[in-house]
Formats: C-alpha cells, sequence, structure tokens
C-alpha cells in the first residue's frame, strides 16, 4: 500500500513551491522503504525526479516559444525514407559542438526530402540543453521585418534576431529579395557570424543565394562570411512528406537516427 502524505507536508512542500513531487511522492517514499535507503539518498532521488520534470518542462516551452514543430524531432524521424546525407555529420551536428562554436549550418536539396525535418529536430536538442531558439520561414521573417519598419519597431525585431542563440531560417532564397530585405539579411548574416549559430534550409545552393540579393557587389561579402563559417548537410533522395501524411493507425518503433548525447541538465547560455 502507498504511504500517505500527510496533508502539513503536502502544505509545505507547496509553500516552497515544490507541489509537483506530491503526485510520486508517495510511491518514492514506498521504494526507499523497500530498498532500505539512506534518507540523504531518497532525498537526493525525490529532488533527482523534481530537476528532471523542470528541465522537462523548461525545455517544452522554449521549444514552443522557438515555434518549433513539436512533432519534427529525432525520436520520431523514419530511418527507412529514401534519402541520402551524410550521417557523421548529422551525428556531429547533434551534438551542438557547432552551436558552442558559434558555427552555421546551410541544409541544402530538392523539396520535400526532409530539410525542414532535420532543421526543427536539431532545433529541439537544442532546446533540450538550454539554448534559446528561433524557428522562421525567410518570407515570414523578412514579411515581419518590413512591417517592423512602419511602426519603428525594426530595432527591436533585429535584436530579437541577432541576439538568439541558434536561428533556424527555413526555404531561403526561394525568390529574388528588395533592396531592404536584402538590406535585412546582410545585416543578419554580418551580425551573427562569429557570434551566434544560424541554421539555413535551401533548395538553392549557396552559390546561387547571391543572385537572389538586390545589391550583388555588397551582399557578396556576407554571403562568401557566412557560407565559410557553415557545415554544408546536403540531402539527396525522394520526398520525405509522405511519410509525415497522416495514416489511421501509426507505427510506434521510430529508430533515433542521430540520438542526442545524454546530458546531466540544461547548459547555461553563453554570455557575448
Amino acid at each position: 500500500m502507498t504511504p500517505m502524505v500527510s496533508p502539513e507536508l503536502g502544505t509545505a512542500l507547496r509553500r516552497l513551491r515544490l507541489g509537483r513531487v506530491l503526485p510520486t511522492l508517495g510511491e518514492r517514499l514506498m521504494l526507499a522503504e523497500k530498498q532500505g535507503m539512506r534518507f540523504e539518498e531518497m532525498l537526493l532521488m525525490i529532488l533527482t525526479d523534481e530537476i528532471a520534470r523542470r528541465d522537462s518542462s523548461a525545455s517544452e516551452r522554449r521549444a514552443v516559444e522557438a515555434h518549433l514543430d513539436p512533432d519534427m524531432t529525432f525520436e520520431r524521424f523514419d530511418p527507412t525514407t529514401k534519402i541520402a546525407y551524410d550521417k557523421r555529420l548529422l551525428t556531429e551536428l547533434a551534438s551542438l559542438r557547432f552551436v558552442e562554436a558559434r558555427r552555421h549550418l546551410v541544409v541544402l536539396g530538392p523539396v520535400g526530402v526532409g530539410k525542414t525535418f532535420l532543421a526543427n529536430a536539431l532545433g529541439h536538442v537544442a532546446c533540450r540543453e538550454g539554448y534559446s531558439v528561433c524557428f522562421t520561414r525567410a518570407d515570414a521573417m523578412l514579411h515581419t521585418l518590413k512591417k517592423s519598419r512602419f511602426d519603428n519597431s525594426r530595432d527591436d525585431t533585429m535584436l530579437a534576431l541577432t541576439a538568439v542563440d541558434l536561428l533556424i531560417i527555413d526555404d531561403f532564397a526561394l525568390e529574388p529579395m528588395s533592396r531592404d530585405e536584402s538590406k535585412d539579411v546582410y545585416e543578419l548574416f554580418v551580425e551573427r557570424t562569429g557570434h551566434a549559430s544560424t541554421i539555413i534550409t535551401s533548395n538553392r545552393d549557396t552559390s546561387e543565394w547571391i543572385a537572389m540579393f538586390d545589391d550583388v557587389l555588397r551582399e557578396q561579402s556576407a554571403v562568401d562570411r557566412f557560407k565559410n563559417a557553415a557545415y554544408d548537410l546536403v540531402i539527396e533522395g525522394e520526398s520525405y512528406r509522405s511519410r509525415l501524411k497522416p495514416k489511421l493507425e501509426e507505427s510506434s518503433g521510430a529508430v533515433n537516427v542521430a540520438a542526442p548525447p545524454e546530458t546531466k541538465g540544461p547548459r547555461r547560455r553563453r554570455g557575448r
């Protein structure tokens, strides 16, 4: 029989903002009694549970604030899809050493091969490790920056984009950019290179990006600086989107192709 927790203990835990341990506290006390744990061991077990719960909650909150797709994680990636990419590179990227080193990543490939999925998955790993993340489509980002010029919020908008630890820009360089859009991307590339990491997904090779800018000569330096600080993950093969179609019965045996390493807790964001 699970031990009852006294109302007084419940009140004390809630006052200390530890009320979330109550649902499992009885089971933990029973386990501690069966295993003959010392008081310090039992206390450590209970507090470790609470730390894990808080870390998980914080990670989920960061992922929501980052606008990441909750279904696009490595745990839900279908390894049977017929795409080809450098698996060693993806495993290295999942370690987030490129974020720690403030390097970039360019995910290249034709339509539908899973570029957005893998970018989201890396974003989720970064959220679990305590980094701030922002996911945005390139057209939505440029539209937001355009609107910010009319309400005098551009400086704040640009600061948010340049300050985040990991900025993910999806579907970049789909079409030519206006003069103002070119200036915005130029500023982002210059400000973030060497200071923070950026993931860009694109159907176009980096050699084709310059032609998308309004001022080719000026943008050449920014693109050159960005791509020479970036890893290239090239994906080839059939469309991955058919694997995301809703089905009446979904398989539950997805394999993690590049599982992030186990961590003891979130990393602190590095100051700049």
